[in-house]
């Protein structure tokens, strides 16, 4: 009998949340297709160096801009941390921390 596969939880940080309400619904698809890809594969972003360690960062495209999508996880969990363009996006997400 093969066993099923456990149900992830996302969760969601504020700076997360307050990025993704300003986006346009054509913008939130890419968003949560992007969501979907972390969910079922959450090596498909890189895992940061130093101050960020554990944090990984996953690169998509949004219409016609690169956007980062920062989180973390474990084997039940996804935690969306921040979402934006490259411009301060690390600094800023060091200053939330």
């Amino acid at each position: 009998m093969a066993s099923a596969k456990p149900q992830i939880i996302v969760l969601q940080e504020r700076e997360f949340k307050v990025a993704y309400k300003k986006l346009h619904q054509n913008q939130k698809k890419a968003v949560n297709t992007a969501v979907l890809e972390i969910v079922d594969n959450p090596l498909a972003g890189v895992e940061k160096k130093g101050d960020l360690k554990g944090v990984y960062v996953y690169k998509f495209k949004c219409l016609d801009r690169t956007f980062l999508l920062a989180y973390q996880w474990d084997p039940l969990t996804r935690t969306l941390l921040a979402l934006g363009v490259h411009e301060n996006f690390y600094r800023d997400m060091k200053r939330n921390l």
